[in-house]
């Protein structure tokens, strides 16, 4: 899809040319990706702000063939040092990169150092986030992306439930192994993060690692999971109890989902991200678990399985139609048990569009 990646390059363009800086050197691999298609583990790109033509991109040998068939609409360099070869060619030419950013979150002391080196004429400027302010809002092909992702763990889910692979005598491990490969088994190329499989006191475990703990009669089951479907991530929490629920159970998953319909209700554009984690939040705190719901409520997902925005009590800034977000409320009762539930969502100018689409009823197993 070289045009939308052309696309995204001419949107950073006006970034560079409105900051009336000459080129940018990208060097995050997934900045990378979303501007050019390549998918190897060594790349650099030289991005020009007036000319598509004087934007080069730089790999090593091992990826000549992949480049070619990735990145065929811009120059390409082999070099195994890709960021050094695309500073010395702006050094050549500093009267087109006289003024070149980099993004200086992603390189350490040591690395600026060995580019103030080579830019032999070039005014090196720091430029962080620059991409990752295109990244926050998603266009159509990254939604779908998003969307068959969504759907591979939704169908890994149904599947496990429905092939009695969560009951009393399995363990956290193995049902995290089944569960990831359900989801392989269903167009995933990879887990988006190590799956958390929580069980009885465990779900109190916002991060819970699985371990050899024997789920049980009467036991909350936690299960966050997601699913990578051409670089995009999915990203879900459900809560499942196995035989028939407490009284207890039944009002603290009925709260949390409250909380977590409220969240969702306000995602939409211009929304204050902290206004949004306010309104899950209060259900919480109106019903005496404050303290119970220790983290935000949620975060951007995307190209990475945690990127901006922050819906939190500390988030700035405020929600655009193309976002995609998480609503993950939770309350842990250290020793008892704990819920969380979370969806993966786009922000919609009418409605939000709900990604992750597995049951948020209590599901009892």
């Amino acid at each position: 899809m070289p045009e939308i990646h052309a696309t995204r390059r001419e949107s950073l363009r006006a970034m560079l040319r409105a900051d009336e800086t000459d080129a940018l050197l990208v060097t995050d691999l997934l900045n990378i990706r979303y501007l050019t298609g390549f998918t190897g583990s060594n790349a650099a790109l030289l991005l020009h702000a007036g000319d598509e033509g004087r934007t080069v991109f730089c790999t090593d040998g091992r990826y000549t063939t992949q480049a070619e068939g990735e990145v065929p609409d811009l120059e390409r360099v082999i070099s195994r040092q890709s960021a050094a070869a695309l500073l010395e060619r702006g050094s050549e030419r500093r009267k087109d990169y006289g003024r070149t950013g980099f993004e200086s979150q992603h390189v350490s002391v040591e690395q600026y150092e060995a580019f103030a080196a080579l830019a032999d004429g070039v005014e090196l400027r720091r430029l962080p986030g620059l991409v990752e302010r295109l990244r926050l809002v998603k266009d159509e092909t990254e939604i779908e992306a998003l969307r068959q992702a969504c759907a591979a763990a939704d169908n890994a889910l149904r599947d496990l439930i429905e092939r009695g692979g969560i009951q009393p005598g399995r363990t956290e491990r193995e049902v995290a192994r089944d569960l990831e490969n359900l989801m392989l088994d269903h167009g995933s190329s990879e887990r988006s993060f190590e799956s958390i499989v929580a069980a009885g006191a465990n779900s109190a475990i916002p991060h819970h690692r699985p371990a050899d703990v024997v789920l049980e009669a009467g036991d909350f089951l936690k299960l966050d999971f997601g699913a990578t479907v051409d670089g995009y991530h999915s990203d879900m929490t459900r809560t499942l109890v196995l035989g028939e629920p407490a009284d207890w159970q039944r009002e603290l998953y009925d709260l949390v989902r409250r909380a977590q319909a409220a969240g969702r209700e306000a995602v939409r554009p211009g929304v204050a991200t902290a206004d949004v984690d306010k309104a899950a939040r209060q259900v919480i705190e109106d019903a005496g678990h404050g303290a119970g719901f220790s983290h935000g409520l949620g975060h951007g997902v995307g190209l990475e399985i945690h990127e901006a925005p922050s819906l939190a009590k500390t988030g700035d800034g405020t929600l655009s139609a193309g976002m995609a977000v998480t609503v993950e409320p939770g309350v842990y009762l250290a020793g008892r048990g704990g819920v969380r539930i979370e969806d993966t969502l786009v922000v919609r100018d009418d409605a939000p569009e709900l990604l992750t689409l597995s049951s948020k009823e209590l599901v009892v197993v």
